[in-house]
């Protein structure tokens, strides 16, 4: 099985805190749509006929395409691609776009989840973080597109931002609750290089992040979840049962998917590349039938350590057979004596021969996972 994403690399506004490659100058938005159409044509053998089980559109903000180019896109995934055994096609989506026209619209075309981004269910919050949208806009557009029939929805929330108390960090949980979506993605505020929140830090016009509020906040999320039927099968991730974001749970995996549009990754098993991050630069190459790709070739040491990073980090762990079976002995070896800590500290335990996070251990996913590594 393997997946398509198509990265639509344009938003109305920047928020503060995102490095994702996008653009707010929608000038050439229609240009880079048709180029979006080619690439899929000239990378159509990517896959090696492998089916496809899932399409995923993201951003940016794909919900700012047109009718007709969103059409456009899906006509050439569907001339290109053989898309019957998908099982799953996720749209991202902003509240501000999703109007009753869109929503209609949407119905009538192979979507079949949306992922609708959130943030927060305060307005001072979604002003901090600028954010096009109000509370009231998410709120409203939830219960609409369930409504017309789309229920397989999920929402973002962001915790850990200056400002968000534990109340109302609560409050934005019970908020998402009552709406009944199945599906919620949580994440914890990262300041990243040279955006415009990383600077608002540096100047002293925005309070940095406090790690400790953060943890409480997650453990706050954790128990919540877990009461409300939530399972948490991904550290930023929970699920109704049965309602896992399939998509991403395939890049946990280690399943092949093909990245489409600047910026966007791809990766086969062997090797993982990337398309250039220049809208401009990627059109002339596609317009030449030449696209800016960089490519990796992935050593063995990088297979195990991108298994250990990304196994870790759901519910079913990082398996030792698994391990044993593909890496071999020694890999596992090395393994069980970097995780040793961690079990003795509890923030691992082995169970059904595979390590797993406690719920304590979640909050240090990634140190944990880079302790295994090998280097």
């Amino acid at each position: 099985m393997a997946g398509i994403y198509i990265h639509i690399p344009f938003c109305k506004q920047a928020c503060h805190y995102c490095n994702f490659h996008f653009s707010t100058l929608l000038k050439y938005k229609g240009k880079l749509v048709e180029a979006i159409g080619k690439e899929i044509f000239l990378r159509q053998t990517f896959l090696a006929n492998e089916p496809i089980e899932t399409v995923y559109f993201g951003g940016g903000t794909p919900s700012i395409l047109s009718e007709y180019e969103l059409h456009s896109i899906i006509d050439a995934l569907n001339k290109n691609f053989d898309l019957s055994a998908v099982k799953e096609f996720t749209f991202e989506a902003n509240p501000d776009d999703l109007t009753n026209e869109q929503i209609n619209f949407l119905r009538h075309t192979p979507i079949n989840r949306l992922s609708i981004g959130v943030q927060s269910f305060f307005d001072t919050h979604l002003q901090w973080m600028n954010r096009a949208h109000k509370s009231a806009e998410a709120i409203d557009c939830i219960k609409r597109a369930q409504d017309a029939g789309l229920t397989n929805i999920s929402i973002d929330l962001i915790y850990g931002t200056p400002g968000l108390s534990e109340q109302k960090w609560s409050q934005n949980l019970l908020t998402t609750f009552n709406l009944k979506v199945p599906h919620v993605s949580a994440y914890c505020l990262t300041v990243e290089p040279k955006t415009a929140l990383a600077k608002m830090i540096a100047t002293h016009t925005s309070a940095d992040v406090n790690d400790g509020q953060a943890s409480l906040q997650f453990n706050i999320l954790m128990q919540a979840m877990k009461e409300n039927g939530f399972e948490h099968y991904e550290i930023s991730n929970f699920a109704k049962p049965g309602k896992y974001a399939l998509h991403n749970t395939n890049y946990w995996r280690g399943i092949s998917y093909l990245g489409i549009g600047p910026g966007a990754h791809s990766f086969n098993k062997k090797q993982r590349s990337w398309n250039i991050a220049n809208n401009a630069t990627y059109v002339k190459g596609i317009d030449m039938n030449n696209p800016l790709i960089e490519n990796e070739t992935l050593t063995e040491k990088n297979l195990f350590n991108e298994a250990v990073m990304t196994s870790l980090r759901t519910q079913w762990g990082c398996s030792r057979t698994y391990i044993q079976e593909t890496f071999g002995s020694s890999y596992l070896v090395h393994l069980d004596k970097e995780l040793q800590n961690f079990i003795k500290k509890s923030w691992l335990s082995l169970t059904d021969n595979s390590y797993i996070l406690t719920a304590e251990g979640k909050f240090f996913a990634d140190g944990i996972a880079a302790a295994a590594f090998v280097i």
